[in-house]
C-alpha cells in the first residue's frame, strides 16, 4: 500500500487546493533564511478555496548546525520557525472575527525532538513550549487548528506539533503510521518491566500500545482516515465543525475535548472519577485560597 511515511512536504499537495501552497510566507512574516530550521515546512495555501497556514516536517532535510536533526525531528530551530509561522497567522487575522480567522493545518510526521546536548543547552525544551504556548493562543483565539498525521507522531515533537490542535485526524495503520509516546522497549526499560508484560498490557490498554487506533479509542484522533484522497475533505471538514464548536461556548475542542471523546470512546474510563476526586477535594480547601477581604 502507498504510504507518506517520511513525506510530510509531499503531503501539503496532497492536502491543498493545487499549485496554492506558497512556502516561507504567512500574512507579513517572510522566513527568507533557508538555513534556519531547515526541517520546518511553512507557508500558506488554499483549501477548498480558504486560506489557510501550513505547518510541517520535511524528513528529507537536515539542519548541518545540530547533527541530531534530520528524518522530520523537530530541532530547536525548527520549534522556533513553527512558533513564529503561528504567530504570524494571529497577526495576520488580528482584527477579523472569529469565523473569519484562518485556519491552522499541521501534517504531522516526526519521530520526536532533537535530544542532542547542544539543543539541551541552549534551550530545546524552550522552543517546544514556545511553539504549544503559539498554538494554544491561537486556538483560543478562534483559529481552527487540525493535525493531520501521516506517518509517525511521536513522543515531545507530537507534544509540541499535534497535540495543541483542535482536532487529530490520522491515516490508519495501513499506511504505516505509528501514534505513541516512546516505544515499548524504552517504557520496559525506565520503568523496569519485562517488554512481554508490557505487550500483554497493551492488548487491553490503549495508553500502552502504538497504533492511530488505540489512540482513537483513547479520543485522541477525532476521525480515522481511510484513503490517502480522503484527507482533503476530511480535514475541510472538521476546520468547518471546529467553526461551529467555537461559536457553541459548552462544545469542547483541543485538550479537553479530547478527553471527554476518550470516556466515550471506553479508552479513559478513569478519567472521569479521578477529576471528580479531585474536583472534591479542592472544593473542601477552596476557601483557604480565595482573596480575603480588607
Amino acid at each position: 500500500m502507498e504510504t507518506l511515511l517520511g513525506q510530510g512536504r509531499a503531503a501539503i499537495d496532497l492536502i491543498v487546493d493545487a499549485g496554492s501552497f506558497t512556502e516561507g510566507t504567512v500574512g507579513a512574516r517572510t522566513f527568507e533564511d533557508p538555513d534556519f530550521g531547515p526541517g520546518a515546512v511553512v507557508g500558506t495555501a488554499l483549501l477548498e478555496g480558504e486560506t489557510v497556514t501550513v505547518i510541517a516536517s520535511d524528513a528529507e532535510a537536515f539542519n548541518e548546525k545540530f547533527p541530531v536533526v534530520y528524518s522530520g525531528i523537530i530541532g530547536l530551530e525548527e520549534g522556533y520557525k513553527m512558533a513564529q509561522a503561528v504567530y504570524a497567522t494571529l497577526a495576520a487575522d488580528a482584527e477579523k472575527e472569529a469565523a473569519k480567522k484562518r485556519a491552522i493545518v499541521l501534517i504531522v510526521d516526526t519521530p520526536g525532538n532533537g535530544p542532542g546536548k547542544v539543543e539541551e543547552i541552549f534551550g530545546m525544551n524552550k522552543a517546544t513550549g514556545a511553539y504549544q504556548l503559539a498554538l494554544a493562543e491561537a486556538r483560543l483565539a478562534g483559529h481552527p487548528i487540525v493535525a493531520m498525521v501521516v506517518g509517525r507522531a511521536i513522543s515531545g515533537a507530537f507534544l509540541c506539533h499535534g497535540l495543541q490542535a483542535d482536532r487529530i485526524l490520522s491515516l490508519t495503520s495501513e499506511f504505516q503510521t505509528m501514534i505513541h509516546v516512546m516505544p515499548i522497549s524504552s517504557v520496559s526499560r525506565i520503568i523496569k518491566k519485562d517488554v512481554e508484560l508490557l505487550e500483554e498490557l497493551a492488548k487491553a490498554n490503549p495508553v500502552f500500545a502504538a497504533g492511530p487506533a488505540f489512540f482513537f479509542k483513547l479520543g485522541g484522533v477525532e476521525q480515522l482516515v481511510e484513503t490517502i484522497a480522503g484527507m482533503r475533505p476530511a480535514i475541510a471538514a472538521q476546520i468547518a465543525d471546529i467553526r461551529k464548536a467555537k461559536s457553541d461556548a459548552t462544545a469542547l475542542t483541543g485538550p479537553r475535548g479530547r478527553g471527554a471523546l476518550g470516556a466515550e470512546r471506553g479508552g479513559r474510563t478513569v478519567r472521569p472519577t479521578v477529576q471528580a476526586l479531585l474536583r472534591t477535594e479542592f472544593a473542601a480547601v477552596e476557601d483557604r485560597f480565595r482573596p480575603q477581604a480588607g
